[in-house]
């Protein structure tokens, strides 16, 4: 076994890998970007080395440096992770020239499943049903149009070399073809660096079913079942489970002989995933592509086998034999698995950057994992995945994991930028998915019920923000509570406090009797006292008592209560009130990125939901539309410029 590994990764997954290497007494070198210099990833390995800035082109990417560094360090095998260098046939090739171990499959076995369409081609001689399309080389985009057109709508646009969601696009008519080729194309250029694309069949209502398989050096080629990854949004996955619900022995035995022979085919070593969709009509499987690597939901299978599968990569790169059979591997119980993203469901699931204020991640057991590459204070910023965590949960079948997972989910809290917690609450209990009538298509369909308008704040939850301010306000001495407590002339000692929530504004009177207080939020009035050490209150109103979370964050207020969040602002009334430089209808950056493309001339006019321009962040574009009727006065950036976080993008005359 090896003494010393280098992770060429971040975040989460180099956290992981540092935790199974840490228990079989392997020491750990980690690289890092500028913009990772204090992460969690970097202060848990054994040493660390600077990469380089931000930009990952300019950092984790550069393949001879981090070679540079595997040599000084004495490191003799390098893990790569999932995504940046983990599927690049180029680098496992210089490690191996190099003479240091790459924790992964060979090259040769990289390059042949590295492009799905050549991908595809093998699969086909090998007699794996393939969905119809064209995944040739031919990339003329009239030519492809017309495949398209051949194939029937709706079809499937998708980077060759892609992964991740990034570089796909689902067209549905033949004149939206060529505007879809060109986005599609462009996200795959700036996530893989190739805009090789291919063409297929969209199927409407698919399942998508992966399958885990491992291969050694000695021949030897395992499946550990599968996971069913179907409820995906922009083609990302964001509830994994395994094992599939409504998997018969027969079709698993089926699909995992299919995908050990797709390894086999290629001289396979390592972890690797087949994935297959499933088309719920007819239920035939069709094989779509390969991940030579190791998955972001693969704590899923190892909950369901009882394996460490980085243990597993270790020991195959060591030149280890499989440490099972196929025999001697077993399923038990349910595992899922919830992407906890720092993402906007409410605005198109765009990420969010900003500091992790606040963040207390339900408690870990032998049924409930947490895997993270941050810590409170941390910052997600605009140059990676925004991924905060993975929660993973087991239970002895799938209603007791979906217990498991609606209290975990409920225990999370993070404050300080918007995440996706609610809406993997609503997605994780709706009947759809608990009764696992699963499809790609499930967050779509039921998009009115899983993204419903933000409800107003109760009475009670704003009677708590006002009384944990109170609270807060007295410890830190304020002297409008502490002077003369209680006393006031023919009257009670009194305070008014203004909230606002999306466009509303609520006020809550607070007047101070004796040791308790009264707080009324309009005809609404609660007796209520309560203590306050640091985020946690503990509280009295009307004689019921209830213990919640108040994290205060400037002006911002969150509350957790009862598995409940509530963000509102304070207005503070010393404040003034800046006025809007350019009218409510100003387009201002969502956040850091580029803009790629003008949809609009300058002077034109235009309808409420016109495309204006297109900006990309975090490689993913994303399209600004005019907020109501009226007229483009001017655009403030040219294509290929950066932007910053609510920098001004488009000057817009509202009609």
């Amino acid at each position: 076994m090896f003494k010393k590994i280098l992770i060429a990764n971040r975040g989460e997954i180099a956290c992981r890998v540092i935790r199974t290497a840490r228990r079989l007494g392997i020491r750990t070198v980690a690289v890092y970007s500028d913009a990772d210099a204090e992460a969690l990833f970097v202060k848990q390995a054994d040493e660390a080395w600077r990469l380089g800035p931000a930009p990952a082109a300019e950092s984790y990417l550069k393949a001879e440096l981090i070679l540079d560094i595997a040599r000084q360090s004495g490191a003799e095998a390098i893990h790569p992770g999932y995504g940046f260098l983990s599927e690049n046939a180029g680098f496992a090739e210089a490690c191996a020239a190099a003479g240091i171990a790459f924790i992964g499959p060979p090259a040769s076995a990289i390059a042949a499943m590295g492009s799905k369409s050549a991908a595809k081609t093998l699969m086909e001689g090998a007699g794996v049903p393939l969905v119809p399309g064209y995944h040739g080389d031919n990339q003329d985009a009239e030519f492809l149009k017309q495949q398209a057109d051949v194939i029937g709508y709706p079809v499937l646009i998708k980077a060759s070399a892609g992964g991740g969601g990034k570089g796909m696009r689902i067209v549905a008519r033949s004149e939206d073809f060529a505007a879809e080729l060109a986005a599609c194309r462009r996200e795959a250029k700036a996530s893989f660096g190739d805009d090789k694309v291919l063409v297929e069949k969209y199927l409407t209502r698919p399942r998508h079913i992966e399958i885990q398989l491992f291969a050694d050096t000695h021949g030897n080629v395992v499946y550990l079942f599968e996971r069913d990854c179907s409820v995906q949004r922009r083609h990302q996955k964001v509830l994994e489970e395994a094992p599939a619900p409504g998997m018969t022995d027969e079709r698993r035995q089926a699909m995992g002989e299919a995908a050990c022979a797709a390894a086999r085919a290629v001289g396979y070593a390592g972890a690797g995933t087949v994935e297959f969709i499933v088309d719920t009509a007819s239920n035939a499987f069709y094989f779509m592509e390969m991940n030579t690597r190791l998955q972001v939901e693969h704590p899923v299978t190892e909950y369901i086998t009882g394996q460490d599968l980085v243990e597993w990569q270790l020991k195959v790169a060591a030149g280890d034999p499989l440490p099972l059979t196929q025999q001697q591997l077993t399923l038990s119980g349910h595992a899922i698995e919830a992407r906890v993203y720092a993402e906007d469901p409410d605005n198109d699931f765009l990420p969010a950057t900003g500091k992790l204020v606040h963040l207390s991640a339900p408690q870990e057991s032998g049924t409930v994992r947490v895997d993270t590459g941050v810590a409170e204070g941390d910052t997600i910023t605009p140059f990676y995945d925004p991924m905060i965590a993975k929660l993973i949960v087991w239970g002895k079948d799938r209603a007791s994991a979906l217990a498991r997972l609606d209290a975990a989910l409920a225990d999370y809290q993070v404050a300080g930028l918007v995440t996706n917690l609610p809406f993997l609450r609503r997605l994780a209990g709706h009947p759809a998915f608990v009764s696992a009538d699963l499809d790609t298509g499930l967050i779509a369909r039921h998009a009115t019920e899983l993204l419903p308008p933000p409800a107003a704040p109760s009475a009670e939850q704003l009677a708590l923000i006002a009384l944990a301010d109170t609270l807060a306000e007295q410890a830190e001495g304020d002297a409008a509570w502490t002077a003369l407590p209680g006393w006031r002339l023919n009257a009670r000692q009194r305070r008014r406090r203004d909230y606002r929530h999306g466009e509303a504004n609520y006020t809550v009177e607070v007047e101070y009797a004796g040791d308790t207080f009264m707080l009324c939020v309009g005809d609404e009035c609660f007796t209520a006292s309560g203590n306050l050490n640091d985020t946690e209150l503990s509280a009295n109103l009307n004689g019921r008592r209830l213990n919640a979370d108040l994290v205060r964050h400037g002006n911002q207020r969150t509350l957790f209560c009862q598995g409940e969040r509530l963000m509102v602002e304070w207005l503070d009334p010393m404040a003034v009130e800046a006025g809007a430089a350019h009218g409510e209808a100003h387009l201002r950056a969502p956040m850091p990125g580029r803009v790629v493309a003008w949809l609009a001339e300058p002077g034109a006019t235009v309808s409420k939901g016109t495309p204006l321009m297109i900006l990309e962040a975090m490689k993913m574009e994303h399209t600004l539309a005019a907020p109501s009727d009226g007229k483009v006065a001017a655009f403030y950036y040219a294509p290929g410029e950066q932007v910053d976080d609510g920098a001004d993008l488009v000057d817009f005359e509202a009609a």
